[in-house]
């Protein structure tokens, strides 16, 4: 199967089942790929034309941009093979590859205390900002989240979030009995 055929498997089976944000992240590297191997058979390239090729297509792009292209071109490969049912290693796991375009090691996030987080809301003398600090720990709300409530939005012990994440167009939060007190009090 030549590399034309293959993209072109590929942006069916794209279309069909991603998102198209997704498809047209894609689009640019595939089309760049295309134009330098579109009539090669796709086991003929080697994980060292595939280095070179990434090196040229993200030379003065982030390092983020860069893990993001081999990513992209490692699943691209492996579809191949997957449908295709060939009988070969994806030429993107190369070692060359693996470490030239490696993620990097995650920082574990530090996370306060129970005992903290109470201080920090016993201490906070303003009403509304103890409420903002006080519906972040007990109900686990983002603070994007939490600055778009209106009154409209707290029913009893319910929040009406609008537009928590992308996709999404509302979800509800529960408070605490305590909480939901202070809360409807504040509104009045």
């Amino acid at each position: 199967m030549t590399i034309k055929d293959a993209i072109t498997l590929f942006g069916y089976h794209q279309r069909s089942n991603l998102k198209v944000r997704t498809v047209q992240s894609y689009y640019p590297l595939l089309q760049r790929f295309e134009g330098q191997f579109a009539d090669r058979s796709f086991d003929s390239i080697g994980s060292d034309e595939i280095y070179q090729f990434l090196e040229s297509l993200t030379e003065k792009l982030s390092k983020s941009t860069r893990r993001l292209r081999y990513a992209q071109l490692k699943a691209f490969c492996n579809f191949l093979i997957e449908k295709c049912n060939l009988n070969m290693r994806n030429p993107c796991n190369a070692p060359l590859l693996s470490k030239a375009f490696k993620t990097p090691r995650q920082v574990a996030r530090r996370i306060l205390d129970r005992k903290v987080v109470e201080e920090l809301i016993y201490k906070t003398k303003n009403l509304r900002d103890r409420l903002i600090v006080e519906l972040q720990a007990r109900c686990g709300l983002r603070i994007g989240e939490l600055l778009k409530i209106k009154v409209p939005d707290v029913l009893d012990r319910k929040l009406i979030l609008r537009g928590p994440k992308p996709g999404k167009e509302s979800e509800v939060a529960f408070m605490p009995e305590q909480i939901a007190r202070r809360v409807n009090d504040y509104i009045q």
